[in-house]
Order: C-alpha cells, then sequence, then structure tokens
C-alpha cells in the first residue's frame, strides 16, 4: 500500500514526554506523583516556571550510547512532567475565555461523572477513593491543582530510591520558596501518604537478578495494545507498528491512526482539529488524560478463578487445575498470561505450540505477532469470547456496519477508530502489602475525553449490548453486581458453553481526575501569566 500524503512531523520538542511511549518501556520502571494546591495565582506561576527547565520534553533519546543527533537529546537520569487539572488553570489565573473553551468532561471533573464511569456501583464510590482525591473547600479539603509525575530508573538498591529522591525535594524546595501558597496534598493510599509511589512488578531475570516486568497484579503482560498514530516513531516506523493497532482501510490495509486523537492541534479521524482553550497556542499539542487509581482485589480474583477454574475443568475434562486455570483468565482476557490472543492459539495446545514459535523470534516480530489480528472468523466469540477485556478495550474490525464477510474488505475499525485511548501509568503496591495497596495507576491519554475514554469505559467496560451480551460488563475490569456472570466458550464443540457465575467485583476505583497536560509553550504562557485568548 502507498503511504498516502506527507508523513507527519511532530513538534517533539513542544511535547511534553511520557506521551509518545510509557516511560515504564523505555527503562523508567519506578514513578512517584505528587499533587499540589495554589492559593495565590502569582506564586502557583511561579512554582511553575521554577519547574519548567525540569520538564521532559518528547524529544528522541538515543537507542544505544552515541552521542544524540538531530531531534534527540540525552537520555535523562529521572524525568519530570506536569499536568492541571481545570481548577489548576483557573487557580493560576488562565483567563475565562481560554478556559470556558474546554471541554465539559474536564470542566466538571471525573467525581462529578463518577456515574457516567460505573464508580458507583457497589463498593466502588468515591468515598472509598483516597482521601486526597475527595477535596471538600468548605471543610478546608483543598481540590488537587497541579500534579508532577516523576520517573526513574531502578537504583538497584531496593526499597530506596535514590534519584526520585532527588528530583522529590528538588520539587518540594520549589514550592517551599512560595512561602506557604504552593503547598503539597497528602491523603494517598500506601506506605507514604505524601504522594503515590509507582513501581514496576519484579522477578528473577535471565542472571536471577530482580528484574521489572511488563506485567500487572492479576499476572497479565501488560501495554500491549496501545495504538498506533502519525508520526509517533521516527522514519516512519508507525506503519510497520499500525498492523493490528491502527486502522483497517476496507481494503485488507492497516495504516496509522490520526495524530490528532491523541494530541490536540492536529486532524483527526474526523479530518478535523478539535476546537480547545484559545489561543491555538495554548492547545495545540497538548492533550487531556484521565488519571485512574485502580486497587486490583487479589484476594477475589484468587478465590474466584480458583473455585471457577475447578469447575472448568470437570466440565470440559481438562487434564489438570493449571490448564483450567490458565484458560480461564486467558478467556477473560482475550490474551494467555504472556499476551498470545486467542484468536491466533484459542486452546492450551495451541498456546503452546505458540510460545515454541515466539521463543525464536525477535522482539520486533514477538510484538507483531502478539498486534497483527483481527476478528473475522470469530463473530460467535468460539475462539475469544466477544466479551473479553481486549475485544472490549480494541474492537478492531468486529463492529463492520455492514457485517461484510470477507476480512479484507471490513470497516468495523471505523467505529473503534474514533474511540482509542494511550494507556499509560504504572503498577502500585505488592501483593504483601500490609495495608492492601495494590493496583494500577492508569493514566488514559485521549484528545476528548468524553469521546474516547468516557464512551470505551461507559458503553464498552461496563455495558455489552454492542457485543450482544445485554448488560453484562467487562469480566476483568467492569463494575460486577450480584449475578453477573462470564460465558466462557471453545470452538471445539464437544465443549458447551461454560457459564462462570457470581462474578465479584475484581477492580476498584481508588481516586483520579481529568488533567490538561499542556505543550511546553503552553507551559511558558501559564507560568508567565501570558495567555491571552484574543
Amino acid at each position: 500500500m502507498d503511504r498516502p500524503g506527507s508523513p507527519v512531523n511532530l513538534e517533539l520538542g513542544d511535547l511534553q514526554g511520557g506521551i509518545l511511549s510509557a516511560y515504564g518501556k523505555r527503562g523508567f520502571p519506578k514513578g512517584r506523583f505528587l499533587l499540589f494546591h495554589a492559593d495565590q495565582p502569582e506564586a502557583g506561576r511561579a512554582f511553575v516556571e521554577a519547574l519548567l527547565p525540569k520538564v521532559t520534553a518528547a524529544l528522541r533519546w538515543p537507542r544505544d550510547d552515541r552521542e544524540p543527533g538531530p531531534g534527540e537529546m540525552t537520555r535523562p537520569a529521572a524525568t519530570l512532567n506536569l499536568a492541571f487539572t481545570f481548577w489548576g488553570l483557573l487557580a493560576l489565573d488562565v483567563p475565562t475565555r481560554t478556559l470556558r473553551g474546554m471541554p465539559e468532561a474536564f470542566i466538571e471533573g471525573m467525581a462529578l461523572r463518577a456515574p457516567i464511569l460505573g464508580d458507583d456501583v457497589g463498593p466502588n464510590v468515591i468515598r472509598n477513593w483516597d482521601p486526597v482525591w475527595q477535596p471538600d473547600p468548605r471543610a478546608g479539603k483543598p481540590r488537587p491543582h497541579i500534579l508532577v509525575m516523576l520517573n526513574a530508573a531502578d537504583d538497584g538498591q531496593g526499597g530506596h530510591h535514590p534519584r526520585l529522591d532527588r528530583l522529590t525535594q528538588q520539587v518540594l524546595d520549589c514550592a517551599r520558596a512560595s512561602e506557604g501558597h504552593v503547598w503539597l496534598l497528602e491523603g494517598h493510599g500506601g506506605a507514604d501518604p505524601r504522594w503515590q509511589d509507582l513501581s514496576a512488578l519484579y522477578a528473577p531475570g535471565k542472571d536471577g537478578k530482580p528484574a521489572p516486568q511488563a506485567t500487572e497484579h492479576f499476572g497479565f503482560v501488560d501495554a500491549i495494545g496501545d495504538p498506533v498514530f502519525e508520526g509517533q516513531y521516527p522514519d516512519g516506523e508507525e506503519w510497520a507498528k499500525c498492523v493490528g493497532q491502527g486502522a483497517v482501510d476496507g481494503q485488507g490495509h492497516w495504516r496509522p491512526l490520526r495524530t490528532g486523537e491523541f494530541i490536540l492541534g492536529w486532524p483527526d479521524e474526523g479530518q478535523e482539529v478539535a476546537g480547545q482553550g484559545l489561543p491555538l497556542d495554548f492547545s495545540r499539542n497538548g492533550t487531556f488524560f484521565a488519571y485512574r487509581k485502580l486497587h486490583q482485589d487479589l484476594d477475589a480474583w484468587d478465590g474466584w478463578i480458583e473455585s471457577r477454574a475447578a469447575e472448568l475443568a470437570r466440565a470440559w475434562n481438562l487434564q489438570s487445575l493449571d490448564v483450567a486455570r490458565a484458560t480461564l483468565k486467558a478467556k477473560m482476557a482475550g490474551r494467555w498470561e504472556d499476551g498470545v490472543p486467542l484468536t491466533l492459539a484459542p486452546e492450551w495446545e495451541s498456546w503452546k505450540e505458540a510460545q515454541a514459535r515466539l521463543s525464536a523470534m525477535s522482539r520486533e516480530e514477538r510484538m507483531a505477532y502478539l498486534t497483527s489480528f483481527t476478528f473475522a472468523g470469530d463473530e460467535d466469540g468460539a475462539r475469544c469470547p466477544r466479551t473479553a477485556h481486549i475485544r472490549r478495550a480494541n474492537t478492531r474490525d468486529m463492529l463492520d456496519p455492514l457485517g461484510r464477510a470477507e476480512a479484507r474488505d471490513r470497516l468495523g475499525s471505523v467505529l473503534n477508530d474514533r474511540r482509542r485511548i494511550l494507556r499509560r501509568g504504572l503498577p502500585y503496591g505488592g501483593r504483601d502489602d500490609p495495608k492492601g495497596e495494590h493496583g494500577i495507576v492508569l493514566l488514559a491519554y485521549c484528545a476528548d475525553l468524553f469521546r474516547q475514554f468516557e464512551f470505551v469505559q461507559q458503553q464498552w467496560m461496563n455495558y455489552g449490548l454492542d457485543f450482544d451480551a445485554g448488560n453484562d460488563s467487562c469480566p476483568i475490569t467492569g463494575a460486577h453486581r450480584p449475578g453477573d456472570r462470564f460465558v466462557v466458550s471453545s470452538p471445539d464443540p464437544a465443549r458447551p458453553p461454560f457459564l462462570a457465575a457470581r462474578l465479584p467485583h475484581f477492580v476498584h476505583t481508588r481516586g483520579g481526575d481529568y488533567f490538561f497536560e499542556p505543550s511546553m509553550t503552553a507551559l511558558r504562557m501559564i507560568a508567565q501569566g501570558m495567555v491571552d485568548p484574543t
């Protein structure tokens, strides 16, 4: 397929880092997020200005130890990025005319829109959020205004993170210079209420030493299915990476998604440049994200998987409980724990064959294998259940409006292309945490919080009509009600559908909000009080 048009050359020096690719994948498995409140605009702007030299841009890093080339920067020891709530922009005296152009979802904030997200179901209500995310200005509990996001490499010193600690102290010193007008908000769950610590999970590496893993607490390899968009990679690499992760064109080809689906100021899939806060320089190269602290109930997960796996082993006459356990998890996720999709390996035996093939592949070949698939030929969900997590998060070609039978002609991604989000963040806590603090902090980046993040969360994760499943929610992340169940299917006609009953609530929101991550240009405008909407 010819590559139409000119390639997108993103203004990397104007984008904040961590948008184009996750820091965790780039050798920064440690993170720390701090929230600040400013009660005086001048002090808040001075705080931002003091941090500006430390903000990490999206300039690419050399892929080896050579000197940076054109458009590259030296790999930093740690990264720092800034984002603001609506109330934070207001507190820093961003003009009303600019703010009124911001999206309704961002202005209202996540807490007010929790019913849309399913966060008021069962025990997962706002009163169970960490205190820092439950502001009450009338009771003297201030709102979060500024989010400072830090990431660093592992210093190899166990639970101590010198790089993060040094950078944290520098941030706190900048706040201290405000003489009490900018202060750190406390009330995070975990060992230190002053901030949210994050860390990749660790397991013994090839040398026997603990090494960071690309997994989360339920045991799945994470962050495989991120969308690919124009300008995301150097030298047009997105055209190779977009197979399975971009958009299908109805002629059997894949292309990268439009940049404007994720970064403001660029054309999106509707061939429009979304209008946001004026002036255009304030919004351009910025983006929005939903910050979600998601607690994973490991006791509920382990107990339910164990009991249902035993039932599945008997119902399908599987050779062992281990096989049944792995099969049940794979059917819920749509992938086996190592990321192999069910559409390519629907049964235990075919999964083992796929693992043997993967072991001989390069990293690039392995990622292509894990992502380049569609749901054509599996319309009934015999291989991958129609309500599995990955089939909801990225519907790929399955929602073709004309029901085309030929895989190469399917246009199902037309509906999907405008619902994609970039997933960033890291796990927090561990199984042995005395407070039961373990889960993921998810940053869901997108240009339109309502059309992308909220739609996927409400319609596809917590509702099943698009998947012919009534009110059934996602078996892993959905808001489950008493009596909810998950139907496990098999391509083997000798195995009847298995009803996995009494599905508990596995993932509970523990806080979050909607944030605007400005460009480097907009950060300077905010810091200098020079946002002029005219």
